[in-house]
């Protein structure tokens, strides 16, 4: 795959700072990256353009907010036609507790992250999902007990 937007160093130490804190205040990054704020503000927006920076959010504790059962949802299909494909990606995107779904190479299809208050809105969810997803040949969930390590940050 081609890059067409090759980051520099300093573009990395901007990446760095706003993956840790995107609130932070465009003269102390721009402080902080030995630049003034004009020339910080036309890299991050160049960065944003290329799709470097694809968005800006703030993270929430999902126990905080009442969601604090997380499950990894493994799926194996028998059917991988490009129609049973975008039907099932359209299901998934209309299915808020899927925060995360991933294709994959291997045994296993699809692998789902799905955060539910308790039980009985995982079980509520699994009903809907084998219910609305056609051709399931396996689903097999597994309950996180504990976060180890959570980071939305990249090594740049």
């Amino acid at each position: 795959m081609t890059r067409s937007f090759e980051p520099d160093a300093t573009d990395r130490a901007i990446l760095r700072l706003i993956q840790k804190d995107a609130a932070l205040s465009l003269a102390d990054i721009a402080k902080e990256v030995g630049l003034t704020p004009t020339p910080c503000w036309k890299r991050i927006r160049k960065m944003e353009q290329e799709g470097v920076i694809t968005g800006r959010v703030v993270l929430l504790d999902p126990e905080k907010v009442g969601l604090g059962v997380s499950v990894f949802v493994a799926i194996e299909t028998g059917d991988h036609s490009a129609p049973w494909i975008e039907a099932f990606a359209t299901t998934v995107a209309k299915m808020p507790e899927i925060v995360e779904c991933w294709r994959l190479g291997g045994d296993v299809d699809y692998l789902l992250r799905v955060v539910v208050p308790d039980m009985q809105a995982f079980d509520s969810f699994y009903r809907r999902l084998t219910a609305q997803v056609p051709s399931l040949r396996k689903v097999t969930s597994r309950f996180a007990m504990e976060r180890v390590k959570s980071t939305t940050a990249l090594p740049i």
